[in-house]
């Protein structure tokens, strides 16, 4: 997979492309990465990428010409890329969506900056998306998020495929607590099913711990769980003591 991120601010991903599994995958070229820096489309001597809103208003809105020329320089490549414009208005971005783009050959993420981008922008665009009901300086750090939550689900980013296929939200819900030694850490214990090696036994621990956590935590995905899965729960609630 190919991504392209257009930004103001290149440097903020020197570091974080260069570690841990989103390095490797670079490093073994299974994942591009290309930062392009958008004041290098603009055409006046100052490269100038912002001015004043249109009806007034606080700050400086981002303007189209320099990026409309990016992704128009971009997308004379092959193979075509779909353009994503990060920022609070667009669409919730979640494990689906990840999956679904994962599966893309190349990606064009534009990171937004002060009060936003000039609204024509969405006749150059696939897709708005934000990474939470929340407001960043800059659209930076959503690439980063969107990056990583995509890339361990290409083959080969991530050794172990299992533990990819039970992280949470891959089936709607919130993965099961995981232990590891000492077995006892003052005073407390790990679950005595861990330790019993019953692998059937530990499997469905696991499930049921992972039900009860969403039910827990949030229980707008567990509202969404197929009734037969919300059924078998409250059965095994009533008739055991899962810890």
């Amino acid at each position: 997979m190919i991504i392209d991120i257009l930004t103001i601010f290149p440097g903020y991903f020197e570091s974080p492309l260069k570690e841990s599994l989103l390095g490797k995958a670079i490093e073994k070229s299974i994942l591009t990465i290309r930062v392009h820096n958008i004041r290098d489309y603009a055409t006046d001597r100052h490269k100038t990428v912002d001015d004043r809103p249109f009806g007034g208003g606080a700050g400086m809105v981002m303007k189209l010409e320099p990026l409309v020329n990016a992704l128009e320089s971009l997308q004379q490549e092959e193979p075509q890329g779909f353009v994503v414009l990060l920022t609070p208005q667009g669409r919730l971005f979640n494990q689906r969506t990840a999956r679904d783009w994962s599966n893309k050959k190349r990606l064009i993420l534009i990171c937004g900056r002060y009060e936003g981008i000039d609204d024509r922008i969405s006749h150059f665009i696939n897709e708005e998306i934000s990474i939470g009901d929340y407001i960043l300086s800059g659209g930076e750090a959503a690439a980063l998020v969107v990056i990583d939550a995509i890339s361990r689900l290409i083959p080969g980013v991530v050794g172990n495929k299992e533990s990819v296929d039970t992280e949470s939200f891959e089936l709607g819900l919130l993965e099961y607590p995981q232990f590891t030694r000492p077995r006892v850490f003052r005073g407390i214990k790990v679950p005595d099913v861990l330790l019993s090696g019953n692998h059937q036994a530990i499997k469905q621990w696991r499930f049921h711990q992972a039900i009860l956590r969403t039910k827990k935590r949030r229980p707008d995905l567990f509202k969404k769980l197929p009734p037969d899965i919300k059924k078998g729960f409250n059965s095994l609630e009533g008739t055991r003591n899962i810890e």
